[in-house]
């Protein structure tokens, strides 16, 4: 067969129907250390039993679309494929599917091999419960990117996800519903660098915003936002965040219902973000130092024929591992990351080892 010149592979590698399913057409690799930014798909759905259950299947869908939003990135002129390495490290496994606390002990595990590595970490979830998980292990202890200190969290969200007041979410005790709190309890989060932002929808109680209030994270609902602008919201991020190791959690249903119509928890009561609102926020991140992020809550059964929430839920997670890629190549001019022993992800005895 005649090899393709630069022409035909620009065209078949934006094929999305074309060639092996990985996230953005990345090469596979299975040790952390091999990579600087490394993407993760976290296939799980019982941390949030309230609305739909087939989360765990947003990886899959992602994988399905994700080649065609292998770009450059316009708005920042560069690419993040060739500005450091990046690569797909497959899925966490998940054996115990259906049981949420042994499943947040597996995703923890996993990311605390990629966070000793150095490795910054870009993921598609999954219910919200992932969050939690995976800033266990990539910020604990032996992290190189926080060297074992909280990290900042930027939240977009049409909810707090910090109800501690409630002792479990339909069974789920780390659940979709408290990762936020019980993360700051646990010296993984600083909420006094951190902002939650986007919050909608009418109340279950007065007081639902509270126990983020109280916990100290800044929080920015929605009517906030279009009081304040977008320009205003992003200079609060900024000086909140500092040059703290940052984390970004995008949760689907921030957007309006309009744009992102399988997305687990919608509000439609209140108008959420466009696209442009959403990523210009993201955008306005830019020299932060983002050791990673997630994109949460895609509903791919829920999802109109042409998969448009799942490229949607791409699109956002190619705006987080652009943040990632231009924090891991100053690193890496820096000389920050260190070096480490390869680590066997995959099926081997790191992600099978309770955390």
């Amino acid at each position: 067969m005649a090899p393709l010149n630069d022409d035909d592979r620009v065209l078949l590698e934006g094929a999305y129907w074309w060639g092996p399913a990985t996230l953005f057409r990345c090469e596979l690799e299975t040790d952390p250390a091999a990579c600087d930014v490394g993407l993760v798909g976290v296939p799980h759905s019982s941390g949030n039993g309230s609305t739909e259950r087939d989360q765990h299947l947003g990886p899959r869908a992602v994988r399905h679309v994700s080649a065609s939003q292998r770009r450059m990135h316009g708005a920042f002129g560069f690419s993040p494929w060739t500005a450091c390495r990046v690569r797909d490290l497959g899925d966490v496994p998940l054996p115990e599917a259906n049981n949420n606390e042994r499943c947040i002990k597996r995703i923890a595990t996993f990311f605390d091999a990629l966070g000793a590595a150095g490795t910054r970490a870009v993921s598609i979830g999954g219910d919200h419960s992932v969050t939690g998980g995976i800033l266990r292990g990539l910020a604990g202890e032996t992290s190189v990117l926080t060297g074992g200190q909280p990290v900042a969290l930027v939240h977009l969200d049409a909810h707090i996800d910090a109800y501690e007041s409630l002792s479990h979410w339909y069974g789920a005790r780390d659940s979709a519903a408290h990762w936020a709190s019980y993360l700051v309890r646990e010296g993984r989060v600083d909420p006094k660098a951190s902002v939650q932002i986007g919050m909608r929808g009418n109340p279950r109680t007065m007081s639902w915003f509270d126990p983020s209030y109280e916990l100290g994270y800044e929080v920015v609902p929605i009517s906030r936002y279009r009081q304040l602008g977008a320009q205003a919201c992003i200079e609060l991020i900024r000086a909140r965040v500092g040059d703290r190791p940052t984390y970004i959690t995008f949760d689907l249903d921030c957007l309006d219902a309009t744009v992102a119509p399988a997305a687990a928890n919608l509000e439609p009561a209140y108008t959420g973000w466009t696209v442009d609102e959403a990523f210009g926020l993201l955008r306005g991140l830019r020299e932060l130092n983002v050791i990673g992020g997630d994109v949460v809550c895609l509903v791919p059964t829920k999802d109109a024929p042409n998969g448009i929430t799942a490229m949607v839920a791409a699109a956002a997670m190619f705006e987080i591992l652009s943040l990632a890629a231009e924090s891991a190549a100053s690193a890496d001019d820096q000389g920050v990351r260190s070096s480490t022993q390869p680590t066997e992800l995959g099926g081997g005895p790191t992600a099978y080892t309770a955390h």
